[in-house]
């Protein structure tokens, strides 16, 4: 039963934020990169502002909307970047062993050792803020993982009959690690991968709020978050709506990964029963 709510909740939830991302153009009563409108600076929700305005004017609402666009575009990037690092060092490490191996485990808990969003500042120190720059710093920070489960279900899967017999056929070793190897571990690589855009978009709002993140005017949470700060007692809402946006994202993505972990892994299905 549990299963069922966590996924269903999640999928609900990530569905709801999706909508919101793709058709936030039509959505939106205003633009959300206006001009400054000091008239209308720090309106309370009402009927034409549902969630009121900010500082300068700008409508809450259509900005959060927009700013759905922006945290998809990151959790989805930096996943895809840190999957593909993650699948192509644990996969390889894990089939060919020896110095490879060694070389790529150290590598692997250098990088556990060192916390993510410092190593993603030090990046965007570097780089600069923006959104090129952003998913750059976040998909070199977070792979880790993926390499790890990658590389313990490589060392398990190349002993598999079918792994040999793909061998005896002549496969060269990256035909048989993409087709033979790969498809096999998806799911866990789905649960982390999931699991890791929430924690993705938690960064990018982190990194926006210190002004290292995504560049004014395009719409972010965290960029409004860092707008908001000094507005927490005169305009509460200009905090409170992106911040509820943050949170439902996450939790969404953290119910469907959840739930999908307990679908893709027969073990933990059994205890749940």
């Amino acid at each position: 039963m549990r299963l069922r709510f966590n996924l269903a909740i999640g999928a609900l939830l990530c569905l709801i934020i999706i909508t919101a991302a793709i058709f936030a153009p039509w959505l939106a009563q205003f633009d959300p990169i206006a001009d400054a409108d000091l008239m209308n600076a720090e309106l309370p929700p009402d009927a034409t502002f549902w969630f009121g305005t900010d500082a300068q004017g700008r409508d809450i609402f259509s900005r959060v909307l927009h700013g759905a666009r922006v945290s998809l575009t990151v959790g989805i990037g930096s996943q895809l970047i840190n999957t593909t690092i993650g699948l192509a060092l644990g996969v390889s490490a894990g089939y060919f062993g020896g110095w490879w191996d060694d070389f790529v485990s150290g590598l692997t808990n250098l990088m556990l050792a060192i916390p993510s969003l410092i190593f993603a500042l030090a990046i965007m120190a570097i780089l600069g803020p923006g959104l090129g720059s952003l998913l750059i710093a976040l998909g070199l920070t977070n792979w880790s993982w993926t390499c790890r489960i990658a590389r313990s279900s490589a060392l398990s899967l190349k002993k598999q009959g079918y792994v040999q017999a793909a061998k005896t056929l002549g496969y060269s070793d990256v035909r048989l690690m993409v087709t033979q190897i790969v498809p096999n571990m998806i799911g866990p690589i789905l649960v982390i991968g999931t699991l890791g855009m929430g924690d993705a978009i938690l960064a990018e709002a982190a990194l926006s709020y210190l002004g290292l993140g995504i560049r004014p005017p395009l719409p972010s949470w965290g960029g409004m978050l860092t707008d908001a700060r000094n507005l927490i007692v005169l305009a509460p809402w200009a905090a409170i709506f992106p911040g509820i946006a943050i949170f439902v994202t996450v939790l969404g993505l953290n119910l469907l990964g959840d739930g999908l972990r307990d679908i893709l892994d027969p073990h933990m299905r059994t205890r749940r029963a």
